[in-house]
């Protein structure tokens, strides 16, 4: 099997998580080693953003999500990828990582990894109305909904609260918007029959 090369580097929790990335990619590696991501971390990670690009690459729960916003908020411009929960799970032990997702989903996951843009940068038409109407901030399958947009955007899981600045974080635009509720939809629809 010949590995894919990726250009930037991967910014991941663990040596576990590196060595599975290894054995299907060509990259590089940055391990945070926890949720408490050092200021000598935050310098390598901005370091490897002017050379060559980073794609922060965490786990899909609280630690992970911690990690991906400390990273943001000191590193402007990087990139991230999403796994979903159920693809990064383990069934056997009942754990979440970037090391059990199958490499189908690490693949989807890195060739979507999108640029996150602050408050200042972003901009976009998609507003909280627009959520309401799309059945994605209450009511019945609220949640799930926001899961399944979330991969079908590349943009992760988000809360209600969440979900209009992620929208903005990564500039979903107007048309990326009604493809993807689209798309929802007919998932929906398709479930349901």
């Amino acid at each position: 099997m010949t590995r894919k090369s990726i250009k930037e580097i991967i910014v991941v929790e663990g040596k576990n998580d590196t060595l599975k990335l290894r054995r299907y990619f060509d990259c590089d590696t940055i391990e945070t080693n926890g949720s408490a991501v050092s200021f000598a971390v935050i310098e390598r990670v901005r370091l490897a953003n002017a050379r060559r690009g980073v794609i922060v690459f965490t786990d899909p729960d609280f630690p992970g999500g911690k990690i991906r916003q400390t990273i943001d908020d000191e590193v402007s411009g990087v990139k991230h990828a999403f796994l979903p929960k159920e693809a990064a799970k383990d069934e056997q032990k009942g754990k979440i990582g970037i090391e059990h997702a199958a490499l189908a989903d690490l693949q989807y996951a890195l060739e979507h990894a999108k640029v996150s843009y602050s408050e200042e940068e972003a901009k976009t038409f998609v507003t909280s109305d627009d959520l309401l109407q799309a059945g994605l901030t209450a009511g019945e399958g609220a949640r799930r909904k926001r899961e399944r947009l979330g991969i079908i955007l590349g943009i992760g899981y988000a809360n209600a609260k969440q979900l209009e600045k992620r929208l903005r974080q990564f500039q979903i635009s107007r048309q990326e918007w009604a493809d993807a509720v689209n798309k929802l939809e007919k998932e929906l629809r398709d479930d349901n029959e």
